[in-house]
Parts: structure tokens; sequence; C-alpha cells
């Protein structure tokens, strides 16, 4: 029992107004309160002590641990006389060891769903659009399997909120969706950036804008790299370009996003998500630990929040700032990319997704032609790999874009350079659009000097 010969004082930074104890308190010392505090964004009850007697039965009201606290013992716990529990540590991931298994052949969409239960993902949160739908329906059949939770939203805005609500109790959760969608989950990713609320978001990228089609393209690079949402926003974009690296980069995406506690997106292209290929799974599977700073529903994590609202602008800014240093380090530490026949290269092809691969049978066709080409290929859009691509830009270097959008890669690349640093090496494209890719001979030919494809 709660000690019943000392007056409540208040905690509003945890107090969430539900004016219980303004209920129990006979003698109206607990009002309703008409100010939001700017930690939580809710209303806290007011006090007026003159009156109180010191009964105690607002302490036993109070259903938030150290919402009310008996006056002069603020660092005791809660209504039941327990003291403040020490801050939680981290429960940390275990890998469990799986058997030699046969490579299967699965579409790209199912590849990232298998990484993702194998990453120990156990909760998917979507709605369904097509070309990304195929992953969802296997995690609908597999995740019951699991004792793992399935849930189709009504929305595309539902999910994201979803997978906040999910990611904020410390646990793992997907979702798949195609541009259209994405373009929906946008304001909520924004919400969880600024919360720092990890979850994985799998793009598999359609043709625009608008409704567009279901044909492939690399149309939303902007989106995952630059406009994620209202803010100062940044996450981890991986571009995977085979089945294998759907299962891989997922599996990736899902360490990234709690190492870094924030969403990582997985932005594919619409081949690559119906497309199937051999996949070879690897050694060992996760199982998820928890996360100290989680808000999980039990005993020894009640006094955590995870919240985006910081209404002072001091809390803001230095809330801004400390999110800006993390992006800082993303960038430092996560840049990744492969390279193909590029070290003694004159002539740099630079793609990501289905089109490298098009773009590697270029450089074999070039290499053929008597033509030193290679391939450099960004596996994180963000962080842009600008430290693996400087060593390559030598003196009479030409690089060639090759992209299914209208100049978003090569925006990504020539930003790169410039916060570098580096001025820019002669510069050539080959764009489609609408859900057509480049073509081998197109690529081939513009090397060797034909026309840029998409110049009006």
């Amino acid at each position: 029992m709660a000690n019943r010969k000392a007056r409540p004082t208040l905690s509003p930074e945890i107090c969430k107004g539900c004016g219980r104890c303004i209920d129990a308190c006979a003698h109206h010392c607990i009002a309703a309160g008409t100010h939001v505090n700017p930690a939580t964004g809710l209303v806290p009850v007011t006090l007026d002590l003159e009156r109180c007697s010191a009964c105690g039965l607002c302490l036993e009201a109070c259903p938030e641990p150290y919402g009310l606290l008996p006056e002069g013992d603020e660092a005791a716990a809660e209504p039941t006389g327990q003291k403040r529990p020490p801050a939680v540590e981290d429960q940390p991931d275990t890998r469990v060891a799986l058997p030699a298994l046969r490579p299967l052949v699965v579409k790209g969409t199912y590849a990232s769903a298998i990484g993702a239960l194998l990453a120990g993902c156990r909760h998917f949160f979507g709605y369904p659009i097509t070309p990304s739908t195929e992953g969802a329906e296997l995690m609908a059949k597999l995740l019951p399997e699991l004792d793992g939770h399935f849930v189709q939203a009504v929305s595309e805005v539902a999910a994201i909120n979803m997978m906040y609500g999910c990611g904020g109790a410390g646990l793992r959760s997907l979702t798949f969706t195609s541009s259209p969608g994405f373009s929906l989950m946008l304001e909520g990713l924004s919400y969880m950036v600024g919360a720092e609320v990890p979850a994985v978001v799998v793009n598999v990228m359609r043709g625009g804008p608008g409704l567009g089609n279901i044909g492939p393209e690399q149309s939303d690079v902007k989106l995952a790299c630059r406009g994620l949402g209202h803010g100062n926003t940044h996450a981890i974009v991986l571009a995977p370009a085979t089945t294998q690296e759907m299962l891989d980069l997922t599996m990736l995406a899902f360490d990234l996003a709690f190492r870094y506690r924030n969403p990582v997106v997985v932005l594919a292209d619409g081949y690559l998500g119906q497309m199937t290929g051999k996949v070879t799974l690897p050694d060992e599977l996760v199982r998820p630990g928890l996360p100290g700073w989680a808000v999980h529903g039990d005993r020894e994590h009640r006094p955590n929040l995870v919240s985006s609202i910081q209404l002072s602008e001091a809390d803001l800014e230095a809330h801004n700032l400390r999110l800006i240093a993390k992006y800082e380090r993303m960038a430092r530490s996560e840049q990744r990319a492969e390279l193909y026949e590029a070290a003694d290269a004159d002539v740099l092809l630079l793609a990501c997704n289905t089109p490298a691969r098009l773009a590697k049978g270029a450089v074999r066709a070039l290499r053929e032609a008597g033509v030193r080409a290679g391939l450099f290929r960004p596996v994180t859009l963000w962080p842009f790999p600008i430290d693996a691509l400087r060593p390559l830009l030598r003196p009479g270097l030409r690089v060639v874009t090759v992209e299914a959008s209208h100049g978003q890669i090569e925006d990504e690349l020539r930003l790169a350079l410039s916060h570098a640093g580096i001025a820019p090496p002669p510069l050539a494209h080959v764009r489609r659009y609408g859900g057509v890719l480049p073509k081998e001979e197109e690529i081939v030919s513009r090397v060797l000097g034909g026309p840029e494809r998409g110049v009006a």
C-alpha cells in the first residue's frame, strides 16, 4: 500500500492526465490540466494541496508508476513502495546455426520475405500493391506457423503507423510496398525517424508518376534518399541487384535498423521483385533480443518513452543536432558498393538494381570491343558510396549513368561529388522511363558515341 501520511507530488513528464486521481481525491485538490507538457504532448493534472489530508488515495489510484509520488520521496518508486528500477540493459541478439540446405529458386519478393524471417522478423503490416504483393502473401502464409503476426492494414498510412507501434515496442517489423504506397508512408516514416523507431520497408518500385503502371522503374530514389517526409530525415537505402541480394540486404536492413534506431529502406525495382533466381541461405538465423529503450509493456520498460514530439524550439533543435550526428555516423560507416572491371576503366558505368545487370553485360561487350569499361554499382544509395568511387576518378575517366528514371541516381552522384569537394568528371547517361529498362545495346552505343537516351 502507498504511504498514507505523505502528500503527493506530480511527475508531469509521466502523467497522462487520465483523471483517476481527480476522482479519488475527496478534497478536490487535483484538477484537470490546461497546458500540454512539451516532453510528452499530453496534458498532466494540476495539484493544489492546501486542503490535502495526505490520505494517499490519489497515490493508489495513479496507474502510471511515478506519475504521483509521495512528497519528499521523488526517487521512491511506484504506489507499491518499491524503488525505481535501474535503466534496462539491452538483451542482445543471438544467432542460431542453420543446417546445410540446398539453394532455393524463388522470386525476389519471396527472397526478401525469407530474409526477414531469418533476421527474426515476426510482425508484418502492409497493404497489397503490385509488384510487391507476393512477398506479403508469403509472410501471411508463414508467420502464423512461426507464432508471428500478419496484419493487412486498411491502407499504407495505417500500415506504417502500425510499424511505428511495433518498432517502439522493440520488435522487428516489415512491410512490402510499391511506389504509390511508399508515397503514402512518408509522413509515418518521418515520425519514425524523429522518434528513432526501427523498421524495414521494402519498396518494389514501379512506373510513375501517379498510379503509373506495374512495370519496373527507379522512380523513388529521390523520395528514399531526399524525401522521407518532412524535417531533417534520412534512412539508409539499400539497392539490391539480384535475388540473392534481396535476401541478404533484407537481413542486413534489420541489423542496421536496430543498430541506429532508424527505419531502413530496401529499394528494388519491379523486375527484381518478380524475377526468379537462385538463393543460398545463410549459415545462421537471428533470434532477436530486446533493446533497453523499448516501450515493451512490461514492468522493467515502463519508464521508457518513445516520441517525436518536441514542442520547445531549443529541445527540438538539440534533438535535430543529435539526429544529424547519427546521420554522419551512418554516412561514414555504411557506404557500400560493388566494383566490376573498374580498376583500369576509361569509361565507368554507374548503375544499380536491375539496370546494373544490363550494365555489367555492356561492360563485357565493350571490353570485347577493346574499350576499357567498368561498372560502379552503389549498394547504398544513401549514403552514396563516394569513398569507393573517389580512387577511380583519375584524369580522362568518363562516367555514364544508366538508370530507369530522369536522373535521380545521377543527382545522388552529383550531390555526393559536390559534398566531397570533387569536380565531376565528364558525365553522360542512358535513361528509360515508364517501366522500360535500358538495354545492353543502348548502353554500348552510348559509350561508343551514340545519342543519349532520355533527351528530347
